[in-house]
């Protein structure tokens, strides 16, 4: 099966669209992610934020295919080492840039790549019609969630007794890394859920019958 945005770009005949198509749906995609990694709040007692850029991950991946939605993250990563200010601001209120901020010691850096992995999963899931149902998208991005968790809360682990100055329990670290963020993570995994089956629908209204390309 196709995903939404591949059943858009140009026939494989035609290499050179296709490929600039698919080049711009990465940049555009970057975009979405870091504009929503703007969206943030710091709790205070944690380092990491409440951010949108999660949404903009599942959507990605679920609309863009595992390949596409894969290089699309990973140009997002890129663009924060390089010094662009795509991340979520930090609790000064400036923007962490350089390959540090996903280093080991990062305490965000496991869920930055486990967004890597949640783009490759909803893609995936998506590949196989999983976005095209609000049932399914919803089961398709609470994977991508779990993935992101299974990743940041690890690294989190590993790198807040640095932070700290003293050795911290699981316990310690769900409640810095996972509890305060289940709520508004469903919200944003639900939305995701929700847009990516609308806009399937909308697409067969503008082109009924239209065969999409795998």
């Amino acid at each position: 099966m196709s995903t939404l945005a591949l059943s858009l770009a140009p026939p494989r005949s035609r290499t050179t669209a296709r490929v600039t198509f698919q080049v711009a749906c990465a940049v555009a995609g970057s975009a979405l992610i870091a504009g929503l990694a703007q969206v943030s709040i710091h709790l205070g007692f944690t380092p990491v934020p409440i951010t949108g850029q999660t949404l903009g991950v599942l959507l990605v991946g679920a609309a863009y295919g595992p390949s596409l939605g894969i290089m699309t993250v990973l140009l997002y990563l890129a663009e924060g080492v390089v010094g662009l200010p795509v991340f979520a601001r930090n609790a000064g209120g400036g923007h962490d840039t350089g390959l540090q901020v996903l280093g080991f010691a990062a305490t965000t850096g496991g869920y930055l790549w486990g967004f890597v992995l949640a783009g490759a999963l909803t893609g995936w899931l998506a590949r196989r019609g999983w976005d095209r149902r609000f049932r399914s998208a919803i089961g398709a991005m609470l994977l991508g969630e779990v993935v992101i968790y299974a990743a940041g809360v690890p690294w989190l682990h590993h790198a807040l007794p640095a932070l700290m100055g003293k050795p911290v329990s699981w316990q310690t670290t769900f409640g810095f890394g996972l509890y305060p963020f289940i709520i508004g993570d469903t919200i944003k995994l639900l939305g995701a859920a929700g847009l990516l089956p609308a806009a399937w629908w909308l697409m067969k209204r503008a082109k009924p019958g239209e065969p999409t390309d795998d």
